[in-house]
Parts: C-alpha cells; structure tokens; sequence
C-alpha cells in the first residue's frame, strides 16, 4: 500500500504568486487583508534602529514602543480606502563621485513598514511578471547579477554595439495616471489601489514648506522602486521584448537595472532605429533621454578598450544607488583590466580582485 505524501503548507502570498504565474491575465480583487497587523510588525522590525525618521520626528524605537497604539487604526483606514499617507520628508544625499546631489523621500517609519508590507503583497504578483532583464529591487537580481548577464551577453555572443540609456529624471517624472493604469492591469482590489494613489500624492516637506506631489514617486520610500520596476516593465521591457527585437536583423538584448539599462545589438543599424522608436516611446509615457549621458559604442575588433568603457559607465549606474564594485567586477574579473578603487570599500569578492583593497588608495592587483 503507497503511503500518502502529507500536504505541503504554502502560505498566503505563496498561493497568490502562484495564481499570478499560472494566470498571468488575472486581476486580483482581494488583497488587502494580506496587510495584516504581524506583517506590518514583521517588516517595522527590519527597520534599522538608526533610520532617519519622517516628518512626525518619530525614531524607529519610539514608533515600535506605540506600535499597539496606532496599527488597528492605519489598518482600518486601508480597508475603508481612507488612509492618509504623511507628507514626505525631502533631503538631499551627494551623488557617488560627483557633486551633484540626489534629491531622498524619507517617509515616517510607520508609513515605511505599511510601505513594506504593500510592497511584499504586490511583489508575490508581479515577480512572476517580471521578465529576465529586469534587476534591481528584487531578490537574487541585484547589480551584480545585472553586470554578469551583461557580460555573458557581450562576450558570448554576437554583440558589436551598445546603447547607453539615461532616463532624465525618472523618478520626478512618471505619470501618476499611467502608473495607476499599469498596475490595474493585475490588482482589481481597490483598497490597494487606492493606497497607492494617495502615497504618489503624498505631499513633500522641504524647507518648512510642503509642496504637492503631481508626478514621479519619492527617491526613497520602500513602494517607489517596485512601483518604478512596473512601470518600466510596461513601458520599456516588454516593448523590447515583443515589439522591437522582432523587427530587428540581427541579435538583441536588454539588461536594465530600475531606471539605468544598456541595450545591446549586432548591427549599427538597428541600434539607430531602437534609439529612434525608443524616444518617441518613451516621450508618451512622460519620460525622456538625457543627451548628454546617452550614447552608442562600438565594440571595435580588439574590443578591450571599449568593453573596459562600457564597465567604467556601468558601474556609474549601478553604484549610483550604493552598490560598490559592481561594475568593477566586470571590468576586472570580464576585461581582465585593473581594478581601480574609488570611493567605497572593495575586496575580493566583490570585486573580483584576488587581492583586498587597502584603506583609502587605489587597488591595482594585476591579476588576471
């Protein structure tokens, strides 16, 4: 007599990314209960203790001391579509190794873990959306494993050119009414939506002064970046995917990491005809290129020179949101070139150095 395998206990989230897998045309119309008063708790937890607090001036540790004061509240408002998202607090960080100055949303640190737990409910769906070349935000994609499918795709393959993409703004920019519609594709529970709506809303405090929120989403806030990955999934990766590549002579590929990616082609030719189309596509979607960051290079014969190029810009982009080394790794352990350290702490892991970089020099190992 065959015995019987017990039943295998899948959580709730675990069902829904199931359903979104199987079902890739499903709306979900029932969501929010998955925000439940332990989830909010669970992810105010990972919180670090030494997070900058929001326009409330709450710490972390003062927020989790009234945790039973405020959660049955916030929940209620959710559930009745009434929730109140708090103004933003606006600050400015340096850009890695420039002087320009990178505009941050701090929300509370309430609103932070509602944040989470949203984000955690609608990833289980559209992490099963996603496609391949999408990175960043997302768990086991970071920039590391953007730069090695980056690297697979121009030293295995038949790539002779690549695209630099730079979005303009793209945080400050995107449509408000565009995101909504995407999202609506698969979330039919108005709860949801309307929580999202009013965090785009969600008014800004700089200088005494709170100004509206009319487009983009805060640089920051634990929402924004799943919010930015379905936007360009809508607007730029599957467009790639379904409508450019077949139209194209010769191979083709997209690595895009939240707002920075790289397109890469065979022929010069259809590379111009991508740039093209993708800046009339883009511009419908309120987004636009930066000229002056956005440019095509030839990867010539010897292709040494120029791949090490594309890996110093590359790793413009991805430390761009504090992630060292990353473009290092293919410019040392890829290109078999020099690792030269800038800013930021690099050893032999995540660099691709077989030997550690010391306190504050460059690291030229030589090693290959």
């Amino acid at each position: 007599m065959q015995r019987e395998e017990p039943p295998v206990m899948t959580t709730g989230l675990e069902r829904i990314a199931a359903k979104a897998r199987g079902e890739p045309k499903l709306r979900f119309t029932s969501l929010a209960h998955h925000i439940t008063k332990e989830r909010v708790w669970e992810n105010l937890c990972q919180i670090p203790a030494k997070s900058a607090a929001g326009v409330d001036g709450e710490t972390v540790t003062e927020t989790k001391e009234s945790f039973e004061e405020w959660i049955a509240g916030m929940l209620q408002s959710v559930h009745r579509e009434g929730y109140r998202a708090p103004e933003i607090r606006r600050v400015y960080i340096p850009k890695p190794g420039k002087q320009e100055m990178r505009p941050l949303g701090v929300p509370t640190v309430a609103d932070r873990a509602l944040q989470r737990s949203a984000s955690q409910v609608l990833s289980a769906i559209y992490e099963q959306d996603f496609l391949p070349c999408s990175f960043g935000g997302r768990t086991g994609r970071g920039a590391h494993q953007a730069l090695a499918t980056l690297h697979e795709r121009i030293a295995g393959g038949k790539i002779q050119w690549v695209l630099e993409a730079d979005l303009k703004n793209f945080f400050g920019s995107l449509s408000h009414e565009w995101m909504l519609r995407f999202v609506e594709h698969r979330v039919g529970d108005q709860r949801l939506i309307s929580l999202i709506r009013r965090w785009l809303k969600a008014g800004v405090l700089e200088d005494g002064e709170i100004h509206p929120s009319e487009e983009g989403t805060p640089q920051g806030g634990s929402i924004s970046v799943l919010l930015s990955n379905v936007y360009l999934h809508y607007v730029l990766d599957l467009w790639f995917e379904r409508v450019v590549k077949p139209r194209l002579r010769g191979e083709a590929c997209m690595v895009r990491y939240i707002d920075d990616f790289v397109l890469c082609f065979q022929y010069r030719a259809d590379a111009l005809r991508a740039q093209e189309a993708l800046a009339k596509r883009l511009r419908r979607f309120s987004l636009t290129l930066e000229p002056t960051k956005t440019k095509l290079v030839e990867l010539v014969a010897s292709r040494i020179d120029t791949r090490a190029n594309v890996a110093v810009n590359a790793r413009r982009r991805f430390t761009s949101w504090g992630l060292p080394c990353t473009a290092l790794a293919i410019k040392k352990a890829t290109f078999g070139l020099e690792c030269v350290r800038k800013s930021h702490d690099c050893d032999a892991r995540s660099c691709g150095c077989r030997t550690r970089c010391g306190g504050g020099g460059t690291c030229r190992s030589g090693s290959r």
